[in-house]
């Protein structure tokens, strides 16, 4: 079966100073997951979607003491963002079944986790625009990386495994569905992420 495309991928091209710091900063991450990782895409999943799901509890933690502050509406952020963080959660979930990730990777977890979160933190109290157009980057590259893994399914570099059960159950899957319509569900997901995040990150501008 060919690999499909999501119709909407795109680029935002950096517009402003504060746009090339943040594909700059995102082009870096990604050096190092290409060092490091290499080819090995359920491993990079479990660690970068652990990561990727901090943006969206940070986010939504503040723009709730942000509206309590002002007392005023926050639009719907805050439950767009919170739904982003599980829905990113369930990602890493989905792919400790697949991957089953190492004593040293879960190690990383730990250490890439509490610095991003502090990072990512102080980011958005200084700049939220930024830390969107940080996380709408973020979000480019996992569409990047997941046609990637989904091309070297489809070429048999990698094994077609059977879907974990709890990524069944929350795409609603078939029962016999396979890694295959797990990433094309994920990336599906992050691609959603990468628009929401540019367009709040315009709207801040």
């Amino acid at each position: 079966m060919p690999t499909t495309f999501p119709p909407e991928r795109q680029h935002h091209t950096p517009g402003n100073f504060s746009d090339r710091v943040a594909y700059a900063f995102t082009r870096l991450l990604r050096f190092f997951a290409d060092i490091f990782f290499a080819r090995r895409y359920g491993h990079r999943a479990v660690v970068l979607e652990t990561i990727a799901a901090v943006p969206g509890m940070v986010g939504g933690a503040l723009q709730h003491l942000r509206s309590l502050r002002r007392m005023e509406s926050d639009h719907g952020w805050i439950r767009t963002l919170l739904e982003e963080a599980e829905n990113e959660r369930m990602h890493l979930m989905t792919f400790v079944h697949i991957a089953r990730p190492s004593g040293f990777e879960r190690l990383l977890i730990l250490i890439a986790q509490g610095i991003f979160y502090n990072l990512f933190f102080v980011l958005y109290l200084i700049s939220p625009k930024t830390a969107h157009r940080v996380v709408g980057y973020f979000e480019e590259e996992a569409v990047y990386s997941y046609t990637e893994y989904l091309a070297g399914v489809d070429n048999g570099t990698y094994a077609n495994v059977p879907a974990p059960q709890i990524a069944i159950d929350y795409w609603k899957l078939s029962p016999d569905a396979r890694l295959r319509e797990v990433i094309i569900a994920i990336r599906a997901d992050e691609a959603h992420h990468r628009d929401v995040n540019h367009q709040f990150s315009d709207e801040l501008a």
